[in-house]
């Protein structure tokens, strides 16, 4: 069975964190998933599987991804990590991706991510308003663009799920 890519393993991770964070459960037995007809028309299969258990080198389920560059995104206080991954790209800079999941709230936890950034020389701009679902949005940039990340908070039942994500330079080692 071929190794799922990073992007479809954090894509999952986030979908289960926005899941979670909506209340979703699953029953026992295998999930439905979906798969094409003749036709085109999607439909649910019991016991197809989208994900293995195998998970890329460059991803963590429950921790930071080994070379994730916590100093310049540490983990806010009391969140915790629900998928990360830090994948070295070939010019030298980081995809990367944090999902965490926090009862802090919104402004605090924008702010212990924004803080870290700004004092690195990023600079932030925030859309006028979030998008529909989402209780914040912001985006930060340096090196002409060349650096961007990208957060999202989503506000559910008491909790805040956090995703970020984009590119920054390595650190030096």
């Amino acid at each position: 069975m071929p190794r799922p890519n990073r992007a479809a393993l954090v894509t999952a991770g986030a979908l289960v964190a926005l899941a979670a964070a909506s209340g979703c459960t699953s029953g026992p037995g295998p999930s439905p998933t979906l798969s094409a007809t003749p036709a085109g028309t999607p439909t649910t299969t019991p016991g197809e599987t989208l994900l293995t258990d195998e998970i890329a080198e460059d991803t963590a389920v429950g921790a930071l991804a080994p070379g994730f560059p916590e100093s310049l995104v540490p983990v806010p206080p009391d969140a915790e990590v629900l998928v990360s991954s830090s994948e070295p790209l070939p010019d030298g800079r980081l995809r990367i991706s944090l999902n965490v999941r926090t009862p802090q709230d919104t402004g605090g936890l924008l702010e212990a991510v924004r803080v870290p950034l700004v004092a690195a020389g990023f600079t932030e701009s925030a859309p006028p308003v979030p998008e529909a679902g989402l209780a914040a949005q912001t985006t930060f940039s340096r090196s002409d663009g060349t650096e961007l990340l990208v957060v999202g908070v989503l506000d559910r039942d008491g909790l805040r799920t956090m995703t970020l994500g984009g590119t920054v330079a390595a650190p030096a080692p």
